[in-house]
């Protein structure tokens, strides 16, 4: 249950990534955070009313609103890395992040099997090199590069954060449901500030809330992508070691270069394929350790 739960959170993150990577190519990086989070906020908000959720409130929710504070400063650098970088470079080093996870599991007591030890080491390694070398390339790149590590901590916080919100299927919706409350204050405050100070909430070429609106379901789609990668990931977290979890959880970077590939015509170096294949073999280590 684990490896089904944590590739379904890497399936999710990917299209996720891809479809935040897309859309913050036309509509300025905080705007595409805040709608996305808001319809997320909507949605969830209507689960723990139906679900009666709100009865698993306790203490446990102040990891969630911890990572509501952390994600939208890691969402944030990472669209707009995505925006500078191709998407096939900037969302594997984004899954760097996975590091702080696996550092609590082991701290928590976490012992893989000698296999899954192997997995997990082959799996970063194909991450790393999936990111191919791009720290000695053109200033955006340089830019690209550095957002993006920002972004893979915060991920790696938020990750580790998510997994200890609750216990429970009903405490998990309320948890992601205030986590995402405090990612939409965080992100909307961020948002006035940015347009007090000159910056720009909708699309500079134009079109305005009716641009919004026609983009409305790709909004959607990547805040409850996002949303549901969260709750798979702490039902994998739950079900097994939080170290395989979060390794198996963070391959996303490979369906995001897949579909980059696939839409965008996005073309990989010879170290970046060799990366995305590690990766693979890393995750049949996982799986079957």
């Amino acid at each position: 249950m684990t490896a089904l739960f944590a590739l379904g959170t890497s399936l999710l993150w990917g299209l996720a990534d891809f479809g935040g990577g897309l859309l913050t190519r036309r509509f300025p990086a905080l705007t595409v955070v805040v709608v996305s989070q808001a319809v997320a906020v909507v949605v969830l908000g209507a689960v723990v009313l139906t679900t009666g959720a709100f009865d698993e409130a306790g203490p446990r929710l102040w990891y969630a609103v911890a990572a509501g504070v952390v994600g939208p400063v890691a969402m944030l650098a990472f669209y707009k890395a995505l925006a500078l970088g191709p998407m096939g470079v900037v969302s594997p080093l984004g899954s760097l992040g996975v590091v702080v996870p696996v550092g609590v599991g082991l701290l928590l007591g976490d012992r893989p099997g000698l296999l899954q030890f192997a997995g997990i080491a082959v799996a970063i390694v194909g991450v790393i090199l999936a990111g191919g070398p791009e720290l000695r390339g053109a200033p955006v790149q340089r830019q690209a590069v550095l957002l993006t590590l920002v972004a893979a901590f915060g991920f790696g916080a938020v990750m580790a954060l998510i997994s200890e919100a609750s216990t429970t299927v009903s405490g998990l919706f309320l948890a992601l449901f205030v986590q995402r409350v405090t990612n939409l204050a965080v992100g909307g405050a961020a948002l006035m500030f940015s347009v007090r100070r000159g910056g720009h909430a909708l699309p500079a070429d134009g079109g305005g809330l009716k641009a919004v609106a026609a983009s409305l379901p790709a909004l959607a789609f990547v805040g409850l992508a996002d949303v549901a990668a969260n709750g798979t990931y702490a039902m994998a977290a739950q079900h097994g070691p939080v170290t395989v979890a979060a390794v198996l959880a963070s391959l996303y970077p490979v369906v995001t270069a897949l579909a980059a590939r696939g839409v965008l015509k996005e073309r990989l170096r010879a170290v970046q394929a060799a990366g995305a294949g590690l990766a693979l073999v890393g995750t049949v280590l996982l799986a079957t350790g």
